[in-house]
């Protein structure tokens, strides 16, 4: 036995490690590795490269790159099965600058490369456009395209990088090509969004498996042609639990519930993804009632939910204001010992901030051990949009110090935060910091936050010079800010100059008439007013209806104006009057909008 393991000098000496070498590379514990390597040393068998490339796996299993470099460094002469470990395993801790220098030094030694050596080098710079280049360049020159192995990792590292033309240029010169080679192609234009050409390859790939008709599925779905998507999954000669789920994700995102649960009831067979998209589709559309039902139902079948199901469920009862159930997940999350992951953690924090309870959101951001950048964002926006500037402030005060690197989403909250308490010469300072410390180039977010607080503050020519001068298209939101800081500080000049860049922008909304309506009217500009009264009267003034989603003990009730399909309308209706009365009585009068 042991002479299948390594060469027969070292099985005498070594019979005892048979066992523990046999699964050597796929040991992810580190004291067991630790020991193991302990043995190897002893016995002097560390300088075999077969048992050495067996270490430098599992190293990189256990995240421990550097003691991989340092097993190989103590081989004498490499071969080319340990420098494609040793590249490999920098290339699954995220380390490509080493996968590139192994590869490098491998072209300095006597050992050459092999058709193993560049899918491994490739996979550290899936999203380096140039460095794919080079590798590819140097594959044609050596002449590896002939092996499928290689141009097949190409097309994916060029899908990856976003550039499906050139995956599509690799397959087209391919000499032989495998049923990988047309399912990667398959999945790179799919990626691309380019549905119609990858029904296109589909159609003409003389075999295909479960993988080729899952993509196409897949590609359909994010595209939400259903129909396209339903005529393909009839006609599959084998089905697995991906195609079913991929159906199932399809029609919920459609909005198609009751097709999304009938596909879902037809599994034959389901795991935790195909509950978690059901129950996520049904808590997403504010559908509390089924998500709970369809949870216990889950939980009876025996199957308990993942990292992944936990989050996927939280962030659709974020977006639907569900607290009850966000509820239901954390005390599950609690219970399965789930709380110890940060990905969990940041959608519970997520999901609290939007559902209104900042309290418990602040109480977990707090007592996470390992914070990351998308932990300290959510916090500062969370403390932002509930009103509390201030103390969002200092929330980003306390990340630099603890030396976070910033991002532009973390200053979208700290302009938003400068907003909320009005620190016009703060928001500027973040605004020149956000590019000159952290040489993050300014997007529309973060030109609407200062244009809106400048707006706000009254400094109304700023904020339009600020607007006109910009390098980004200024969007209906940025100049109805401006518009609306005119109304409050009764600015007609800049209101007449803005309202043409609304009315082009959004031609039927008859709102932005009704704030210059009131400016105007403020104004004592008669004439003014008179003529945006009958612009109005031009533009169709039958909208869509607005609605809200609200949770009331564990109870989700949709309110719709003019609406009077609610149980208890005639009770809202007479606490709506109330409320007008009472805020009226404070001196309080509604705006025109």
């Amino acid at each position: 036995m042991s002479g299948n393991l390594y060469p027969p000098q070292f099985a005498s000496s070594s019979r005892h490690l048979d066992q523990n070498l046999s699964n050597l590379h796929k040991c992810s514990d580190t004291r067991r590795l630790l020991q193991i390597h302990s043995q190897i040393f002893r016995l002097h068998l560390h300088t075999n490269p077969f048992i050495a490339s067996k270490l430098i796996a599992s190293y990189s299993l256990c995240l421990l790159p550097s003691s991989a470099a340092a097993v190989f460094n103590l081989v004498p002469d490499p071969t080319s099965h340990l420098f494609n470990t040793l590249i490999r395993a920098f290339a699954q801790n995220s380390l490509p600058s080493l996968s590139f220098n192994t590869f490098f030094r491998m072209q300095l030694s006597s050992v050459k490369a092999d058709s193993f050596t560049y899918p491994f080098l490739l996979k550290s710079f899936s999203g380096s456009v140039h460095t794919i280049e080079l590798i590819h360049a140097h594959v044609i020159k050596l002449g590896f395209l002939t092996d499928t192995f290689v141009p097949n990792s190409l097309i994916d590292s060029y899908s990856k990088a976003g550039e499906s033309e050139a995956a599509c240029k690799v397959f087209d010169e391919m000499p032989v090509r495998d049923l990988v080679s047309w399912n990667s192609v398959v999945a790179a234009l799919v990626r691309a969004g380019d549905v119609s050409d990858a029904r296109g390859v589909f159609d003409q790939m003389p075999e295909r498996d479960t993988v080729s008709w899952n993509s196409m599925l897949d590609g359909y779905m994010k595209v939400g042609e259903m129909d396209a998507a339903f005529d393909l999954f009839s006609r599959m000669p084998v089905r697995n639990v991906v195609s079913w789920s991929t159906m199932v994700s399809g029609y919920c995102n459609k909005g198609d519930m009751e097709m999304a649960r009938m596909l879902f009831d037809k599994m034959p067979v389901k795991n935790v993804v195909p509950w978690t998209i059901m129950i996520s589709g049904y808590a997403g559309k504010g559908l509390d009632k089924e998500a709970s039902s369809l949870m216990d139902q889950m939980e009876e079948a025996g199957l308990e939910l993942d990292s992944g199901a936990a989050v996927s469920i939280l962030t659709a009862c974020a977006h639907s204001d569900l607290l009850g159930l966000g509820k239901r997940i954390h005390h599950k999350a609690k219970r399965r010992k789930l709380m110890f992951t940060t990905q969990i953690s940041n959608a519970l924090i997520d999901m609290y901030s939007k559902c209104g309870d900042l309290d418990e959101a602040w109480n977990i951001f707090e007592g996470m051990e390992d914070k990351d950048l998308v932990s300290w964002n959510s916090m500062v926006h969370a403390l932002a949009m509930h009103g509390y500037g201030k103390k969002s402030l200092e929330l980003f005060a306390r990340m630099e110090e603890e030396g976070i690197i910033p991002d532009s989403f973390t200053f979208v909250g700290v302009l938003c935060a400068c907003t909320q308490v009005g620190l016009i010469k703060q928001a500027r300072r973040y605004f020149i910091s956000m590019q000159k410390d952290y040489e993050i180039v300014p997007r529309i977010e973060h030109y609407g936050c200062l244009i809106d607080i400048l707006g706000r503050g009254g400094l109304l020519m700023e904020a339009y010079n600020l607007a006109k001068s910009m390098p980004l298209e200024p969007n209906a939101i940025i100049w109805g800010s401006i518009l609306n800081a005119c109304r409050f500080h009764n600015n007609v000049g800049i209101a007449e100059k803005i309202i043409d860049e609304l009315v082009s922008l959004e031609p039927s909304d008859a709102g932005n008439f009704g704030i210059i309506s009131n400016i105007y009217a403020a104004a004592g500009k008669w004439d003014g007013l008179a003529k945006a009264r009958l612009k109005m009267k031009d533009f169709d003034r039958h909208k869509l209806v607005g609605s809200r989603r609200i949770e009331l003990n564990d109870n989700a009730h949709e309110l719709a104006v003019e609406d009077r399909m609610h149980p208890q309308a005639d009770r809202i209706l007479r606490m709506l009057n109330r409320l007008g009365k009472y805020v009226e009585k404070l001196g309080y009068a509604a705006e025109v909008r």
